[in-house]
């Protein structure tokens, strides 16, 4: 991978892992906006950033101080990803779902901001949590350049009551992002401290929540703790599961490689034969 900084952009080449329609549309964030040209445009971590591929390289729109401090991180741009796939392919099916996933990375998300949205995404699809997510932070948050809105934090949202989140149109959910809020904001959950913890103890904090279970606890884990040994399991995967791998498959043999294998399964498993875009259980 070769990075080159000018004043109002970095060019990133020389990688074959970076495809930001596979980043984007593997149902670990929804922030993030395609244009008719083909660049992206999102918010994350405080920020707003484009981002285009042109000929091999990955063009992000900001200046070199935003992408060392903000940017590379959150695109896990230090890892190895060729040798990660090279690792997870242990059998026929893994070797065909890491090809086909290639040009997947693991987002290093706000860990709130992950907390909150897999709790919106229980039981739904994706228009419709990218819709309440949306609403979420336009109502509640602040204005961004590009149209943009942040993501509220927990101080914003812990002192509102259900009524005040019918707008959201969430539902049932409304009173899980509450509670959630004001046991973060309160410092009855320490989100930062989960990310130290064993993997046991960072699921038991989480599951300790109303409306949090294990699959939710784990996309937290993945996406917004680092615990990539973390494996979410919905309804999809549970059919790869038993499709491909046969009763009894247990994702530790995967190691701390496992969210990674796990997003390469369900990428495949939803859009490698083609399938449509998932509901989330």
């Amino acid at each position: 991978m070769e990075i080159k900084f000018f004043d109002d952009r970095v060019i990133v080449s020389g990688t074959d892992d970076f495809s930001a329609g596979k980043i984007f549309d593997c149902g670990q964030c929804f922030r993030w906006v395609r244009s008719p040209d083909g660049s992206w445009t999102g918010s994350a971590l405080g920020r707003v950033l484009r981002l285009r591929e042109e000929e091999g390289s990955v063009i992000f729109e900001c200046g070199k101080e935003e992408f060392l401090g903000v940017w590379h991180d959150y695109f896990d741009l230090g890892r190895d990803y060729a040798a990660l796939r090279k690792r997870l392919s242990v059998s026929e099916y893994m070797e065909r779902a890491c090809g086909f996933g290639a040009g997947i990375r693991i987002l290093r998300q706000d860990a709130w901001e992950a907390l909150c949205t897999f709790i919106i995404s229980q039981c739904n699809n994706i228009a419709r949590i990218t819709g309440i997510i949306d609403r979420l932070c336009r109502i509640f948050g602040d204005e961004q350049e590009g149209g943009f809105c942040s993501f509220p934090g927990p101080e914003r949202l812990c002192g509102l009551s259900e009524r005040d989140l019918e707008p959201l149109r969430a539902g049932y959910r409304a009173s899980y992002i509450i509670s959630a809020a004001r046991s973060v904001a309160s410092g009855a959950l320490e989100l930062e401290a989960l990310r130290s913890c064993d993997a046991e103890t960072a699921e038991a904090a989480l599951t300790a929540l109303p409306g949090v279970g294990r699959k939710v606890a784990s996309c937290v884990m993945l996406f917004g703790l680092g615990h990539t040994e973390a494996f979410p399991v919905d309804t999809w995967m549970r059919r790869a599961l038993r499709d491909n791998f046969g009763p009894g498959f247990d994702p530790s043999v995967f190691g701390p490689d496992a969210g990674f294998a796990q997003q390469y399964i369900f990428y495949y498993s939803r859009w490698g034969r083609g399938g449509e875009r998932y509901v989330c259980d």
